[in-house]
């Protein structure tokens, strides 16, 4: 059985999750939607919907920022070409980085 691992969350991240949810919640409520049909449209469980509404941590964010499109809710930029535009932007700038961010080696003091 595999191990279960025990992580913890910064307040920040909690809620984050926890307004994200509400947003959703609400955005959902707004639109006249049941748990259920958002669910179906967003191809999630309806418990997956309540722990996502609730800010769960754990949950996939790939369902919740699926979720979040389908009832309405703007995650970074109202404009899809605004958001096509920063993400080409960010992925130009991380051509020019490094690949891999390698910490120094310590200089060997060889003096005896």
């Amino acid at each position: 059985m595999p191990k279960t691992i025990t992580r913890t969350y910064s307040r920040y991240s909690r809620d984050a999750a926890a307004l994200l949810g509400a947003l959703i919640r609400e955005a959902r409520n707004e639109r006249k939607l049941t748990a259920q049909e958002l669910a179906d449209r967003a191809g999630i469980s309806r418990g997956l919907l309540q722990r996502i509404e609730k800010g769960n941590l754990k949950c996939e964010i790939g369902a919740v920022f699926e979720t979040a499109a389908i009832a309405g809710i703007k995650l970074f930029e109202a404009d899809e070409g605004a958001l096509a535009k920063h993400l080409r932007q960010a992925r130009e700038k991380l051509a020019l980085l490094p690949k891999s961010v390698r910490k120094t080696s310590k200089a060997v003091n060889d003096d005896f």
